[in-house]
């Protein structure tokens, strides 16, 4: 239980430091925003280059991974749209925005701290083919859905086409397609320009936690107990299972890091940019609120995650 503890709770010290530092006044709004945009930016991106490009291209293509994340995903994702249509009639696009809260989780700011701690270097494999799934299908299948609401004249491939356009100019996605690039070609950064590329990768664990703590300043959750609770156990309790079911179906022969990375990157609370994503269509005070109530819990549940896969080792 110790060893346990000893990995979750630098994690929620710093987000903690992040949250008290803002709250005094010590860093701004406007200084949290400007981490998570460098971490975004800059050193995610190089954290997932390095990554993938110091592997062949035949252990990036870990089938087997992918598709378990991505169908775990999935069903989470229809399971949590279909109840928010029953529970939250506010559209197709609220329905879309908390189904995405439940599906998609802060793989680079939590996840992969916690993973890297627990598990060390197979974290940031894993974070890479995290990565792939959320920004290449599950972001982009919700936006494509709450878009739907606004251009009811253009059809969901269209909308889908303007998506895909946006999301090749993200820093993340550029970082994959080149980590692939580098592995296809065998190229090695050497020298200063590697050297720099692996300093920015180390700053992205402390800095995201901070931010993440930084961000949750002044978030209320007044009049959506209902919808929050459910959005968080659909991301705290139902996607875990979901890809821990999924992973023993659809990769039974999996690498047991790999199994226990993506369970961990599955507990982790939702985006941390969620309330940027809900605010778009009106959602905002929803996911800011269930953003704040899931980083708390997670503490709790990530912790009992790594106890469980602890006992489970040693026995």
């Amino acid at each position: 239980m110790l060893d346990v503890i000893s990995i979750t709770l630098p994690i929620f010290i710093l987000i903690s430091l992040g949250f008290a530092s803002t709250s005094l006044g010590v860093t701004t709004p406007a200084d949290v925003r400007a981490l998570g945009a460098f971490v975004i930016r800059f050193a995610l991106p190089a954290l997932i280059f390095q990554s993938l490009s110091q592997r062949p291209f035949a252990e990036i293509v870990n089938a087997e991974y992918l598709v378990a994340y991505t169908v775990g995903s999935g069903v989470v994702f229809a399971v949590m749209f279909a109840l928010a249509r029953v529970s939250q009639p506010g559209g197709v696009a609220a329905n879309a925005m908390s189904a995405l809260g439940s599906s998609a989780s802060n793989s680079g700011f939590i996840g992969y701290p916690v993973a890297l701690m627990f598990l060390g270097p197979p974290a940031s494999f894993a974070l890479a083919l995290n990565m792939i799934t959320e920004n290449v299908v599950i972001i982009p299948l919700a936006l494509t859905l709450a878009e739907s609401g606004r251009h009811a004249g253009k059809s969901l491939p269209q909308i889908f086409v303007h998506l895909v356009g946006q999301l090749v100019g993200n820093p993340m996605f550029i970082g994959m397609a080149l980590g692939v690039a580098a592995s296809l070609s065998g190229l090695k950064l050497l020298g200063p320009v590697g050297k720099s590329i692996d300093m920015l990768a180390m700053t992205s664990g402390a800095l995201a936690l901070f931010a993440v703590g930084g961000s949750l300043v002044g978030l209320k959750l007044g009049g959506v107990l209902q919808d929050v609770g459910r959005i968080v156990a659909g991301k705290l309790i139902l996607h875990p299972v979901a890809i821990l079911a999924a992973s023993l179906i659809f990769a039974p022969r999996l690498d047991p890091n790999l199994r226990k990375a993506m369970l961990i990157f599955a507990s982790a609370p939702m985006l941390s940019i969620y309330p940027l994503l809900g605010r778009q269509y009106g959602q905002e005070h929803v996911a800011a609120a269930s953003l704040l109530v899931a980083t708390a819990l997670s503490f709790l549940t990530m912790s009992t995650l790594l106890l469980a896969l602890s006992w489970l080792a040693a026995g």
